[in-house]
């Protein structure tokens, strides 16, 4: 008898589920960090009374925002193809968190869309409130969403609000180093003291939130914060959170660019270290448990891996196209 193409009983590799549950976390992380910024620019946006400086912070992520959110529709696809259960019980169990994570993305977007529709103050104004509420709101909603799947604990808990908290920080952090790095000596050289402080909010937020989980055992994490991985992550990130700082007074904005982008690829690391190998806590799956099975799966690995690989090109591209200095800002690097 011949096999076939795609095998019904078993996967393609062994370790087919853990390669989906990574490339899920990476989806993650990439939404992390590239949206991110975004929203860091957003609250930045509230700090600026110049139009001039408004309109650089609008132009410094214009061509590209809308192309971040793109991670996170492949972060829900992903979960769905590969974990369905999940993203069932995800969406169920904190839809409102949810629903209001997606307003708070619409009221962002349409905020600078809208206020140049008019020229009148007033309505300018409001729909600056729009742009700056959602980009504050977005990050905090999903990393409270993100602390209640992790930590399995309620909305109003400390655990998950810290989560919240944390996110919206270092959003603050890529997004000034973003700017920074794109800028004009005197707008860089003012904005990269929001970045220095949020660095230190969000380095002092994580250990709060860690030290606040491990007497509880919030989502059975604390054996896993404890752990030598957990330590390291942590370790990683206060080497990059003080270096960027250093980095930044020093007026290397491109360098410290990097290591800001690499405070929310270690929390997603982490969060994805103290899931593993449980993927929803609340209810106790784990990966092998929540995976669909073997024949679902392989067919959308052979389908859906080359179609990541197409969208990490085409970011590639963007990115490349994209990486210079603002248009008319003076600012060579």
């Amino acid at each position: 008898m011949t096999e076939t193409l795609l095998p019904a009983d078993a996967y393609l590799v062994d370790v087919l589920p853990e390669v989906w549950f990574a490339a899920v976390m990476f989806a993650l992380a990439m939404y992390v960090v590239l949206d991110g910024f975004d929203f860091g620019i957003g609250m930045l946006y509230a700090t600026r009374e110049d139009e001039h400086e408004k309109e650089t912070l609008l132009t410094a992520f214009g061509p590209i925002w809308d192309a971040n959110e793109v991670w996170i529709v492949a972060f829900g696809t992903m979960l769905l193809a590969a974990f369905p259960r999940v993203y069932s019980r995800v969406l169920a169990d904190h839809y409102l968190l949810a629903i209001g994570f997606v307003l708070a993305l619409l009221f962002r977007g349409l905020g600078p869309e809208m206020r140049e529709q008019r020229d009148d103050e007033r309505w300018q104004r409001y729909w600056e409130y729009s742009f700056v509420g959602g980009s504050v709101l977005a990050p905090l909603l999903f990393g409270t969403l993100a602390g209640r799947w992790v930590f399995d604990v309620p909305t109003l808990s400390l655990p998950a609000l810290m989560t919240g908290g944390v996110l919206v920080a270092v959003s603050v952090v890529t997004g000034t180093a973003f700017v920074t790095a794109k800028s004009e000596p005197p707008l860089a050289s003012d904005l990269r003291t929001y970045g220095i402080a949020a660095t230190l909010a969000y380095l002092g937020g994580v250990v709060v939130l860690l030290a606040t989980v491990v007497p509880t055992d919030a989502g059975g994490a604390a054996d896993t914060i404890l752990s030598l991985p957990a330590g390291a992550i942590v370790l990683l990130s206060v080497i990059a959170g003080i270096g960027g700082s250093v980095l930044a007074r020093r007026g290397r904005y491109r360098a410290w660019l990097a290591s800001a982008m690499a405070l929310p690829a270690l929390l997603s690391l982490l969060v994805a270290l103290l899931l593993y190998p449980t993927i929803y806590p609340p209810t106790g799956l784990t990966v092998r448990e929540a995976v669909v099975s073997p024949l679902a799966l392989n067919l959308v690995t052979v389908l859906g891996f080359p179609a990541l690989l197409l969208v990490l090109w085409y970011f590639k591209f963007l990115y490349g196209v994209f990486s210079g200095p603002i248009e008319g800002s003076g600012y060579e690097t």
